[in-house]
Order: structure tokens, then C-alpha cells, then sequence
């Protein structure tokens, strides 16, 4: 069983961290490295200076490294997707551009956020962004962070726009979700890994996972078995990755800090996270660890 739609950027899709030197600078190196691991270990897709890639403590200059680093290592066997949002229309344009010139293949575009502007504003946004470059955009909903909802009678307004192709769904609400999956062809990607099989099964395009950091094999298995037509494979699987999922992402750290974490203790590229975050505690990164090890047998 497929989703109904071609997936514009593939099924599976990892919101990278971005790894730092041990003084904190952006290690190139290093994410060329994490990059071409999990291409290896099963993602389609890399999606770049999201939340989990820290993108409010990056620079411009940085985004636009990270782009053309992770490119020359992947080199056209997973798609890279561009985190350009930002409260300010202007400067997300800007990002926008640079990352279409830096080779980008598409851009993740949150709401405007802390200004909580009104769904015409929003849908005014959105469009300028998809007016700026020749790119292909995922519209990013996370309520819980940016205090505005892009409703679901923006997006079906939204879809009608050529390069609107795709969103990376972290409102909860699946009922907003079916309604404009059944009414448009916008990929649904799951943001939330508890959601990554429950949206699929009911025509999502896949995940943009967090999780995927540390376990990016466990995670394309669900969406396997789920095509393969083994649904109860495909559920016992997501259901042996909740731990995991529980503590990395709702025991009340980032997951920039669970995963970062996890990699380190993992020997992959990662380093510090930038302040105001702060790094998991050794209880903490212990507890990971074993919750880890538990699924992989590691």
C-alpha cells in the first residue's frame, strides 16, 4: 500500500542536527559525515536548519555552508531540504534565495511566529516565499512554537500555488489533516514521530523526523513493512520505537539536545548545542543511551 501522491521529497526525511566544534564553531566536516551516514543508513531526504538544526543561533552565512557541504556529501542520493523560516517575510525571502543559490532542492517554510499574525497574513507570506525563488516549498504548522495555526482553509487556498507542494504537519490535529489531504495533492509529512505511521496509514507522504538521528533504519522499516502490506509489522515497530521517542522528544528537552546527546555517545559528529541551550545531563544521557540500546541491541 502506497500514499496516494508522489512524495516530493522522498518518504524518509531526517531534521539533521547541526553539528559544532567543541568551541561551539559550525563543523562542516562533521555534517558532511553525519549527512552521508544517514543517507547510508536509509533517509531520502535531509532537511537542514530546522528546529532540531538550531536554525535560530545559526547565522545566514552558516545556513548557506551547511547547504553547499551537506550537497558535495551526498551527492544527488538524498534530496536536501532548507530551513528559511523566520518572523520577518523580508529576510525569509532573502534566506530563501541564498539557499536556492547555496543548491538546495526545496525549503521548509514555518509560520511567521511571536507576531501571531491572522490567516491572510500568513497566506501572504507563504506566497511571497513561493514567488521568490523557483524552489518547491514545504509549509511547516507547529502551533506549539510559532502561537499561529495555518488553518486548513489556507492551505487549501494554498495548494493551488505551483511550488506549494508539501507540509510538515506538527499541529495534532488530524482531522485538519485528512480533510486537505483528501481535497488537494499537498504531501503530509509527519513532524511528530508517534504520528510518522498514524499519518501514513491514512495517505501521508512519510516523516521529518528528529528521531531519525539515532535511528534511522528503525524508522524507513515502518514505512517498508507499511508499503510491503505488513501493517502489524509496521505497528509493532513504531510501537518499539516510543520509548525512544517518548524521551527524546516529550520529556521535556529540545530534541536538538536529546539527539545531540544520543550522536555523541554514538562516536557521530554532533558537539555542543549553542546557548540558550544547554546540554542533557549525565542521568539524562544515560537514560537515552539505554533506551537506545534497548531497541537496537547496541
Amino acid at each position: 500500500m502506497t500514499p496516494p501522491h508522489a512524495p516530493p521529497f522522498g518518504r524518509a526525511l531526517c531534521a539533521m542536527i547541526t553539528p559544532f566544534t567543541d568551541s561551539g564553531a559550525l563543523d562542516l566536516d562533521g555534517a558532511r559525515r553525519l549527512a552521508a551516514h544517514l543517507v547510508a543508513s536509509g533517509c531520502d531526504g535531509l532537511v537542514l536548519s530546522g528546529t532540531t538544526g538550531e536554525s535560530p543561533t545559526t547565522t545566514d552565512a552558516e545556513k548557506s555552508a551547511l547547504i553547499t557541504a551537506v550537497r558535495e556529501a551526498v551527492a544527488g542520493s538524498a534530496t536536501i531540504v532548507a530551513g528559511i523560516g523566520t518572523a520577518d517575510t523580508r529576510h525569509t525571502a532573502e534566506l530563501a534565495r541564498e539557499a536556492e543559490k547555496a543548491g538546495a532542492d526545496g525549503l521548509l517554510v514555518v509560520a511567521p511566529y511571536y507576531s501571531r499574525p491572522p490567516q491572510d497574513a500568513v497566506e501572504a507570506h507563504f506566497r511571497e516565499i513561493a514567488d521568490t525563488t523557483g524552489l518547491p516549498l514545504m509549509l511547516y504548522d507547529i502551533p506549539a512554537r510559532t502561537g499561529v495555526r495555518v488553518a486548513a482553509e489556507t492551505l487549501l487556498r494554498l495548494a493551488g500555488h505551483p511550488r506549494i507542494v508539501a507540509v510538515k504537519d506538527c499541529s495534532g490535529d488530524f482531522l485538519a489533516a485528512q480533510k486537505v489531504m483528501a481535497r488537494t495533492d499537498l504531501a503530509y509529512y509527519a513532524g511528530c514521530d508517534e504520528h510518522d505511521l498514524a499519518l501514513y496509514a491514512v495517505g501521508g507522504a512519510g516523516y521529518v523526523s528528529t528521531v531519525a538521528n539515532v535511528i534511522p533504519r528503525h524508522l524507513r522499516a515502518v514505512l517498508d513493512a507499511f508499503d510491503a502490506g505488513d501493517t502489524a509489522r509496521a505497528a509493532r515497530l513504531q510501537q518499539r520505537a516510543t520509548p525512544l521517542i517518548e524521551a527524546m522528544m516529550s520529556a521535556g528537552l529540545p530534541g536538538a539536545v536529546t539527539a545531540k546527546s544520543l550522536l555523541t555517545a554514538l562516536h557521530l559528529p554532533a558537539g555542543p548545542v549553542r546557548a540558550p541551550l544547554r546540554p542533557a545531563d549525565r542521568p539524562t544521557a544515560a537514560g537515552l543511551l539505554s533506551l537506545h540500546q534497548d531497541l537496537t541491541g547496541g
